[in-house]
């Protein structure tokens, strides 16, 4: 028999507001714009017939005057509209239906038919690291990304404004807007979940991209700067989840919150340029494959590489499984007054590290006896035996909350682990444009770290950004050797070198020549995607320049560092 449900729950809010599930960044940013506008909060606007195809021509073709044309080329129109405006699940199939409008307006959150518009958790998660972010650098990048998604909106009246000029698509959508959905969108109570993540660096950092490359916004087209947006929260959601794979069970190891993991001495500091992870003791180092191909030595220490990740995943799963049923348990102390929570409903994540404490050892067998007890009755089968799993760890004799513990992992591991890695692959855009994972189609394939061109354009943006006080940014040259060190530091990819400690040791004589051909490919790369000055050998004349210029005396939103 299955074991109840009360046994198979695994997300906690504490650690994560993820639902582990493979997501669309199309829709994450949808659902995050509905937070953006309502403070954190779903909006609770109630939808009623589904939004089509059709009713988006609709709009078209019932306003002539603003779209002059359209009405003459219906299936155009409707082409288009599929292949460029809306986000559709299911494509080209039978089932084939509209999820949302693309992101390019913060309003696309109306339109968004729900059931196909999931954002599995991954929104409430990127506005809370922001929300939490240190120095108020996240609550202004929050107030950045709503000047750019709710262009064309009066925030005074809530209403259109008419003298704004925007693009085709956007006004297609806020032309569709009816009085009855500005009045009913307001904030749905009960769909906020305020927690600190667990690494506070990690939401530093990515408030801080978010300021550097909102610096761009009145130089960048607008479709471009989405496309680098959704690159980037993915990127970021990447890293944040592959250190938490490695966070989590150092932190449940150490039965207490590790001191430098604490928001106020957390050493990441993204706005120094050399080394912003300082001493933190749970940094990773990712080693790409920038040269692109599915074999060679390359190839083989990418896939080493993310191997090590991967592999961390299970260790994951038993230390969630350990906050999970520690959460459970701190909550049964404070309905029983045994510990003093006040009016609060849930322990953060150092109280219940607490809770290991060798002080509370009778009452914790006390209560994951219990749980065990009622575990192994549940999953008897119709002739009275235990489940084979169950007695595998039972005859292991551990104590009764490492006993339950392994049962969980035992029953449901493989369950959770491959839901963590398609979270883990869609995360990482595997093999579409902007990844930082390929694995190619072949059964039993490996995966492997690389560097699309996608991706490294978005962090070239970043890295050719300067300080600039309090106007902001500006852009200037970089030198390749300082690229790599700004990409290393920063986020942990490694091009030209190992991430020794990761994985890897001092490396081979063979190794060394692959990391020649891999920097050799970067600056091919850097070459092709029209980033690369060139002037000779000499590493003085090799340059990275920016794309997009902003002058150092221009203002812009960047919002300093």
């Amino acid at each position: 028999m299955a074991i109840k449900l009360k046994d198979t729950e695994f997300r906690l809010s504490t650690v994560s507001l993820l639902d582990f599930k493979s997501i669309e960044m199309d829709r994450v940013l949808t659902g995050l714009f509905a937070r953006i506008k309502h403070g954190g909060f779903d909006s609770r606007l109630s939808q009623g017939e589904l939004h089509t195809i059709e009713k988006f021509a609709a709009q078209f073709l019932d306003n002539p005057d603003k779209f002059r044309g359209f009405n003459k080329h219906k299936r155009v129109l409707e082409r288009w509209l599929e292949t460029h405006l809306l986000d559709l699940v299911n494509r080209g199939k039978p089932g084939q239906a509209v999820a949302a409008p693309r992101p390019l307006h913060g309003y696309t959150y109306r339109f968004r038919n729900s059931k196909h518009c999931r954002d599995y958790g991954a929104a409430p998660q990127i506005y809370e690291m922001l929300w939490s972010a240190r120095n108020e650098t996240g609550k202004l990048a929050l107030d950045r990304l709503k000047q750019f998604f709710f262009e064309g909106v009066d925030f005074a009246t809530n209403q259109v404004d008419a003298g704004v000029e925007v693009d085709v698509e956007t006004q297609a959508l806020l032309s569709a807007l009816t009085a009855e959905e500005v009045t009913q969108d307001a904030p749905k109570p009960n769909t906020r979940e305020m927690h600190d993540p667990i690494c506070v660096g990690s939401a530093d950092l990515m408030a801080n991209d978010i300021l550097r490359l909102m610096s761009y916004r009145s130089v960048i087209p607008r479709s471009v700067m989405v496309e680098y947006l959704k690159i980037l929260l993915a990127f970021h959601l990447a890293l944040y989840y592959l250190r938490l794979l490695k966070i989590l069970p150092g932190l449940v190891k150490r039965k207490a919150a590790e001191p430098l993991c604490q928001r106020e001495r957390c050493p990441v500091k993204p706005s120094s340029a050399n080394d912003p992870f300082g001493d933190c003791p749970f940094r990773i180092g990712l080693f790409v494959d920038v040269a692109g191909k599915s074999d060679g030595r390359i190839a083989r220490l990418a896939v080493q590489s993310a191997d090590v990740h991967y592999r961390r995943i299970p260790q994951f799963i038993r230390s969630n499984y350990v906050a999970r049923k520690l959460d459970e348990f701190g909550r049964s102390l404070l309905a029983l007054g045994t510990i003093q929570g006040g009016t609060r409903r849930q322990l953060a994540m150092w109280e219940l590290l607490q809770l290991l404490d060798t002080g509370r050892a009778q009452e914790r067998d006390n209560f994951f006896g219990m749980r065990l007890m009622s575990m192994v009755e549940e999953t008897k089968g119709e002739d009275d035996t235990i489940d084979p799993e169950i007695q595998r760890v039972v005859d292991l004799q551990l104590g009764k909350m490492d006993t339950y513990i392994e049962c969980l992992v035992a029953l449901r591991g493989d369950y959770h682990r491959s839901f963590i890695v398609r979270a883990l692959d869609s995360f990482m855009l595997k093999n579409r444009p902007g990844a930082l994972l390929a694995q190619t189609r072949a059964k039993g394939a490996s995966r492997r770290f690389v560097l699309d061109s996608r991706l490294l354009e978005v962090l070239l943006q970043l890295a050719v950004l300067e300080v600039s006080g309090a106007q902001g940014f500006y852009t200037r040259e970089i030198k390749i050797e300082d690229l790599l060190v700004f990409l290393r530091e920063r986020y942990g990819i490694f091009i030209d070198a190992l991430p020794v400690g990761e994985g890897f040791g001092a490396p081979s004589i063979e190794d060394r020549e692959a990391l020649r051909q891999n920097k050799a490919a970067f600056k091919d790369k850097l070459r092709d995607i029209g980033f690369f000055q060139d002037l000779s050998d000499a590493y003085v004349t090799q340059h990275v320049t920016p794309r997009y210029r902003i002058e150092k005396d221009a203002p812009n939103g960047g919002g300093g560092a």
